[in-house]
C-alpha cells in the first residue's frame, strides 16, 4: 500500500460507518467524533457494516488520500462498539489492511521443550 510511514498515528472509529461517506463526511466524522484533527497527518480507519469494507483517511502535506478496501471473502478485525475509538501502530494498521486479525497475532511462539 502506498501510504503513510512508520510510526504514523492511527484511530479506528469503533462501531460502523456509512461507506457511503466521501472524504468530507470521513473527515467530519474524524474531527466529531474520534476528538482529531483530519490533517493532523494521522491515519483514520473507519468499517462498513458488514465488516467487509475499510477506508483510510489520510492528510499527506497536500491533500487527503483515501484508501478503500472490499475483502472478497471474510471480514475486517475490528474492536468492540463500546470503545469508540482505538488507537494501533503503524504494524498493526498493516496487519489490518491486509485482513490480519492485529489484536491477536500468531507470531509462531518457538514450541515447548519436551524432557
Amino acid at each position: 500500500m502506498i501510504g503513510p510511514g512508520t510510526g504514523v498515528r492511527v484511530y479506528l472509529a469503533c462501531g460502523a460507518t456509512d461507506m457511503r461517506k466521501g472524504i468530507a463526511g470521513l473527515s467530519a466524522m474524524a474531527q466529531d467524533v474520534l476528538r482529531q484533527k483530519p490533517a493532523s497527518g494521522a491515519v483514520f480507519a473507519f468499517r462498513g457494516r458488514r465488516g467487509d469494507r475499510l477506508k483510510l483517511l489520510y492528510w499527506d502535506g497536500q491533500g487527503f488520500c483515501l484508501y478503500y478496501k472490499v475483502l472478497e471473502r471474510g471480514r475486517f478485525p475490528w474492536p468492540n462498539t463500546e470503545a469508540g475509538v482505538a488507537r494501533l501502530t503503524s504494524a498493526q494498521l498493516a496487519m489490518l489492511w491486509e485482513g490480519i486479525d492485529w489484536r491477536r497475532p500468531d507470531w509462531g511462539a518457538p514450541p515447548a521443550r519436551v524432557g
